[in-house]
């Protein structure tokens, strides 16, 4: 019984853990998939074994966390590992999870590739992105909208010279204005106005999904090797380090199966540390 009670608390502890890291989540895109891409940095097969590590590790990871995985693309290496691999990992804040792991991980180790034995050190890039949903929505409340009619000054005979058909459209949170009146009636005018208001409403929108998606990019441009967001060592003594947060793990072994909470946890309790400073 004793047994029971404890494997039932393991399960609830997970269970609050999970759901205390998911409270620390409140991007905008945090409940999306993810879309991970690794790359070896210089060192040939050294740097491409290490690369399939990594991806060994977020897919596990992926599974432990019971989200559904798809390898996009697969790049074999030229004695092992891999040159270049992306993965889709499906799941709500699968990207909020995996945004913590952007950047440069470093790993040194004896190499198994080294007949001498001796120790190397290795690099791999991770990057993180969100899978943006092309489809967008765009929904249009009357009252945002100010209409405002007049009499036409155009062509169009003396019906529409003499009555207040044209329509004045104002969508008042991004200050478009669309305006018709080369249409007979007020009805017909509006209806015109409205098509063009959505139609500049959804490139407004595409412009922002752009602005968002190069933002992303840009980040990942500051990735240089050397400037590590973690270590892995397995020698001359064995941690796991995240130079960001300072979390670290002595079970290397235990990480490199897929068990990252503690440092996706201090990352994210760190961001929000970081968002409250900056309002105060």
């Amino acid at each position: 019984m004793a047994d029971d009670l404890a494997a039932a608390l393991s399960k609830l502890d997970a269970f609050v853990g999970k759901v205390e890291t998911q409270m620390l989540l409140s991007g905008e895109n945090d409940r999306l998939n993810a879309i991970v891409n690794i790359h070896p940095g210089a060192g040939g097969t050294e740097a491409q074994d290490w690369a399939e590590m990594l991806l060994r590790m977020y897919l596990r990871w992926a599974e432990r966390s019971g989200f559904k995985t798809k390898i996009l693309d697969y790049q074999d290496g030229e004695e092992a590992g891999v040159k270049s691999a992306t993965v889709n990992i499906v799941g709500e804040y699968a990207y909020g999870l995996l945004a913590s792991e952007t950047g440069v991980h470093r790993l040194v180790r004896i190499s198994p590739f080294d007949a001498a034995k001796r120790r190397h050190t290795s690099f791999a890039s991770v990057a993180v992105y969100p899978e943006i949903d092309d489809k967008i929505e765009v929904k249009i409340d009357e009252s945002d909208l100010r209409i405002d009619t007049y009499r036409s000054s155009g062509k169009g005979g003396q019906h529409v010279n003499t009555t207040d058909s044209a329509v004045r459209i104002t969508h008042k949170p991004t200050g478009i204005v669309v305006q018709c009146q080369n249409e007979r009636s007020q009805h017909k005018n509006k209806d015109v106005c409205m098509k063009v208001l959505r139609a500049r409403l959804y490139e407004l929108e595409l412009e922002k999904k752009r602005a968002e998606a190069q933002s992303i990019e840009d980040s990942k441009l500051d990735i240089a090797w050397g400037s590590q967001i973690r270590s892995y060592v397995l020698q001359p003594y064995r941690m796991v380090k995240d130079h960001r947060t300072k979390a670290e793990m002595g079970d290397v072994d235990r990480v490199l199966n897929g068990d990252l909470e503690i440092f996706i946890k201090a990352f994210l309790q760190s961001k929000t540390q970081q968002a409250a400073s900056s309002k105060v």
